[in-house]
């Protein structure tokens, strides 16, 4: 059996990946670490597992929180990871961190990443940054095996880009000037920490874009974007919150190259996912949206050529806290330890 730590257990990516490995049929739980709420059982922050998970959650330098652990899951702010993960490591661990810690492979690379959200721009182990891969398995399946020890596992709304827009930019569907991300968030993506923006009154029947100036997650898409085209890609990005718990929906922009109609576009797309279990393809008939993605680890992309204007048009549909964040998190688990990729994930959402 795989043990698994949990690292900053009491927020949503602690309780998601919490979740998901009580149901997995190759780990367990050795730890549950947080710096809040020491003491308490999981079960009495979130009652719903009572029964299921009742681990009390230990102080990060408690002998229970310092116990070596096959895997480490970091849910934690900017910051920490790159400060823990080496001892871990050292342990003989693989770490899988949710932050933009190890996103990234060269220190001047995260110093622009960390200026975008007002953070030290000095990383504290920037000798581990060559180490790390870039952790969505439908680009880097092949780079997260058993040969690896560290993985940044990516941010929500690059997922939900990059799945939609890989495929064209890989197969030279699209002019790459003409890149356009429209991405709208529910509320769980600013995670458990209570903020006056986000209590209840400021939110409801609310919508708003943020961070025109640059969001962080930018970088990772035009990275990425710009290692499948072979030249530097720039894309023009929105994010917006609308009051609804979790989600993320991205519609997505293109100018098409000429002769490339529908069908063309498609076979791309599908030639592209194949042995990808986690992304579905639709075409514009399909009456699809983020409820059919809720609690799930899969991404449903409406794949649309606008022929009027000659537009491709790729609606992105993914669950922020899980194909965002535990689930692709779970997905790198997986592949790390030689384990199916689907396993303790294939299951369906709820519905309604």
């Amino acid at each position: 059996m795989i043990k698994a730590k949990v690292v900053g257990a009491g927020g949503y990516g602690g309780v998601g990946i919490t979740e998901l490995l009580l149901r997995h049929p190759s780990a367990r739980l050795a730890c549950l670490v947080d710096v809040a709420d020491v003491g308490l059982p999981l079960s009495a922050l979130y009652p719903h597992l009572a029964g299921f998970c009742d681990m009390t959650i230990s102080a990060p330098d408690s002998a229970e929180a310092q116990a070596a652990a096959d895997v480490v899951f970091f849910s934690t702010p900017d910051g920490v990871g790159m400060q823990l993960a080496e001892a871990e490591l050292k342990k003989g661990a693989r770490v899988i961190d949710y932050s933009g810690d190890f996103r990234f492979n060269d220190a001047d690379t995260y110093a622009e990443y960390a200026r975008r959200i007002d953070r030290d721009p000095v990383h504290k182990s920037p000798h581990l940054l060559p180490q790390s891969v870039y952790g969505l398995a439908e680009l880097h399946r092949a780079e997260i095996g058993r040969d690896q020890r560290l993985v940044g596992n990516p941010g929500c709304f690059a997922v939900s880009c990059l799945l939609g827009l890989a495929p064209a930019v890989r197969h030279g569907l699209v002019d790459l000037e003409s890149l356009i991300c429209d991405c709208k968030t529910g509320v769980s993506g600013a995670g458990k920490k209570p903020a006056p923006s986000f209590h209840y009154p400021a939110r409801y029947d609310h919508m708003n874009a943020y961070r025109l100036a640059g969001h962080q997650h930018v970088m990772e898409v035009e990275r990425e974007l710009g290692l499948l085209a072979g030249e530097a890609v720039r894309v023009t990005f929105t994010a917006q919150v609308v009051p609804t718990c979790r989600g993320i929906l991205s519609c997505l922009y293109g100018t098409l190259r000429e002769g490339l109609g529908p069908a063309k576009v498609m076979e791309a797309y599908r030639e592209f996912y194949r042995g990808s279990p986690f992304v579905r393809l639709y075409d514009r008939t399909a009456t699809i949206g983020t409820v059919h993605v809720r609690g799930t680890n899969y991404g449903n992309l409406i794949v649309d050529v606008d022929e009027r204007t000659n537009r491709l048009r790729v609606i992105s549909h993914i669950d922020n806290l899980m194909k965002g964040q535990a689930g692709n998190a779970l997905q790198n688990m997986n592949l790390l330890f030689g384990r199916p990729e689907t396993e303790g994930l294939d299951r369906a959402g709820q519905y309604p």
